[in-house]
């Protein structure tokens, strides 16, 4: 029974997959040439220059393609030092606005002394409330 589980995913996977690999198969044309071989690339047209060496087809970007490909690498380089400039630039702008943004060591203390005298008379009067309605203390009145 387990063999029978293992077996159809399989059988399934392989069905599906032989389209696949048709397709790959004729997808690379190899022409011979005097020097070697030239391959070419049905779906896209990219063209390679091979050479066969001990035994094993070696192949290279044709040289048009090869310019093709360089000016893709460089414009993409091009793009990425303006993003990191760009980045950097607003780092250092989001580290200045934070920097501008944070109270001085004086306004800090300054504000912590209001907030201490707000908090050290909000507590006065809670004491004095609670004199006022704390039956068990002697002198107190009920209003």
């Amino acid at each position: 029974m387990r063999i029978e589980r293992l077996i159809v995913p399989a059988a399934l996977a392989g069905f599906l997959a032989a389209p696949a690999l048709a397709e790959d198969a004729n997808r690379f044309k190899l022409e011979k040439t005097n020097e070697g071989y030239v391959r070419m690339d049905t779906q896209t047209g990219a063209m390679s220059i091979c050479n066969e060496r001990d035994g094993q087809l070696v192949c290279r970007v044709a040289a048009d393609e090869r310019s093709a490909f360089q000016d893709e690498v460089d414009r993409l380089q091009g793009t990425i030092k303006t993003l990191d400039e760009r980045v950097t630039k607003l780092e250092n702008s989001l580290a200045a606005r934070l920097e501008s943004k944070l109270p001085s060591e004086e306004e800090f203390n300054k504000t912590m002394g209001y907030m201490e005298r707000f908090v050290r008379g909000f507590m006065g009067i809670v004491k004095d409330m609670e004199k006022d309605t704390d039956p068990t203390k002697p002198g107190l009145q009920k209003t």
